[in-house]
Parts: C-alpha cells; sequence; structure tokens
C-alpha cells in the first residue's frame, strides 16, 4: 500500500474534495488547511496570509527580483513560510498513512519510497461552473479567477521545485475529474494505493 498520498491540483478540479474523500475511504487523515494553522502558529503570521504566500506567489516574483533581493536582504517570508511548511509536512508524514492536499507536498516528500502522488486537472469550463457554485460569485470572470490562481501557483511550483507544476512526469496518477468525476476518482486511486507494490 502507498501510505502517503499527496493530492497536487487545478483550482475548481474538485482535487481538494477527492483528497478527502479519499482519506475517509482509507480510514486515514486528510491534511489541508491543518497545515496552513501549523504553519501560522509555528511562525507567527496570519492564516490568510499563509493560505496566500503559502502555495501562491505573484510570477515577476520569479523573473529574478525575488532572488537578488533574497541576496541582499535575507529569507523573504515566502521563504520562511516554505521552510516551516516542509518542516511540518514531513513531521506529517511521519507520524503515518494520510493524504496531503497541495502545498508542493509531492516535491517535499519526493525521496519516500511509501508516496503516490496525483495531479487533478479538469475542462476549464466545469472548473468556472464549480468555482461559482462553491466560492461565489464575484465581480471577476471565473475564467480569469482560474487562470490568475493556476498562473500564481504554477509560478510557487516553479520557484521552489525548478519543476513544472501540472507536468504529467512529475505524479504517478493524474486524472481529469471532468471526464472520470468525483467519485470514481476517489475509487481508482483508492485501488491503487491499496493495490501498489
Amino acid at each position: 500500500m502507498k501510505k502517503i498520498i499527496t493530492i497536487s491540483r487545478e483550482f475548481g478540479s474538485g482535487g481538494r474534495t477527492i483528497g478527502k474523500r479519499l482519506a475517509e475511504e482509507l480510514g486515514v487523515p486528510c491534511y489541508d488547511s491543518e497545515i496552513i494553522e501549523k504553519v501560522a502558529v509555528e511562525s507567527g503570521f496570519a492564516e490568510e496570509y499563509i493560505k496566500d504566500k503559502g502555495e501562491y506567489t505573484q510570477p515577476s516574483l520569479i523573473m529574478g527580483l525575488f532572488t537578488n533581493r533574497t541576496l541582499y536582504t535575507g529569507p523573504s517570508n515566502e521563504d520562511k513560510i516554505w521552510i516551516i511548511q516542509c518542516k511540518i509536512i514531513k513531521e506529517l508524514a511521519s507520524k503515518g498513512p494520510c493524504v496531503i492536499v497541495g502545498r508542493c507536498a509531492d516535491y517535499i516528500l519526493r525521496n519516500r519510497d511509501d508516496l503516490m502522488k496525483v495531479f487533478i486537472y479538469a475542462d476549464i469550463e466545469e472548473r468556472a461552473k464549480r468555482i461559482v457554485e462553491h466560492y461565489g460569485e464575484t465581480h471577476e470572470d471565473p475564467i480569469k479567477r482560474l487562470k490568475d490562481k493556476d498562473k500564481r501557483r504554477a509560478a510557487y511550483y516553479q520557484h521552489y521545485t525548478d519543476m513544472n507544476w501540472g507536468a504529467s512526469r512529475n505524479y504517478d496518477v493524474c486524472l481529469n475529474s471532468s471526464v472520470v468525476g468525483i467519485e470514481k476518482s476517489v475509487k481508482i486511486l483508492k485501488d491503487i494505493a491499496l493495490n501498489a507494490d
């Protein structure tokens, strides 16, 4: 059995829901907002700040300014959050089988033999519909919201892992939740996790 399952996901793909339901099916903890809470306690930053800075960043930071600023002024707040986040994710994984949603856990835990890395994606129209249903209407077009979130998530992942977020070769399993559906995605992942060598 693959004891540690990480769920990376496009915004609005249902990845968080799949992760939580998978954890319930396997009878293991699912770590998502709990990581934010733990990082907040250890870092002293507000949870909302960590929620934003611990998984997203502005693409412009990747274009050299971030690195130069770090050289001259020491680690940024984002760097401090990253270090604490890595420590907490490793500690949670060491406690036993679990599902971890987002926060580059697939990369942080990449050297574990009992790890299954999952990426959930979906058609953009379904993602747009889902975020309106789950988060409500805003003045911003839902497609634009999706693209902005994905761009920031990809920039953050690239910066801290030097890998391409969402590239299939970085994961063990990639599922299109628009095609497979939430429930079947959970079933597929449960079967793979329980029967993996």
